[in-house]
């Protein structure tokens, strides 16, 4: 199972959002089921975010998306965007 987030930060929130979207990389890659969790940033574009995560299967994101960091991140990044978010679940087909 894999996600893609893409997130736009408002021009004076960029350094606040991209401390809240590592933090929680740091915990979630400690996580069982976590096979890898990116963060990415546009060069060109700073505001710009984008969230790479590989999940073992859709229970190991569902656990995710439970706990307490993850809700904290959520609670702490919303506040954060320019736009809302886009998020992707995604599955390997073939």
């Amino acid at each position: 199972m894999k996600v893609i987030l893409h997130l736009t930060a408002r021009p004076d929130t960029v350094e606040a959002l991209k401390a809240v979207l590592v933090r929680i990389a740091q915990h979630s890659r400690t996580e069982a089921g976590c096979i890898s969790y990116q963060v990415l940033q546009d060069p060109a574009e700073l505001c710009n975010f984008t969230l790479v995560e590989d999940w073992v299967d859709a229970a190991a994101l569902a656990h995710h998306m439970t706990l307490p960091h993850t809700r904290q991140g959520f609670a702490e990044g919303l506040p954060l965007l320019a736009c809302e978010l886009d998020m992707r679940r995604l599955v390997e087909v073939g």
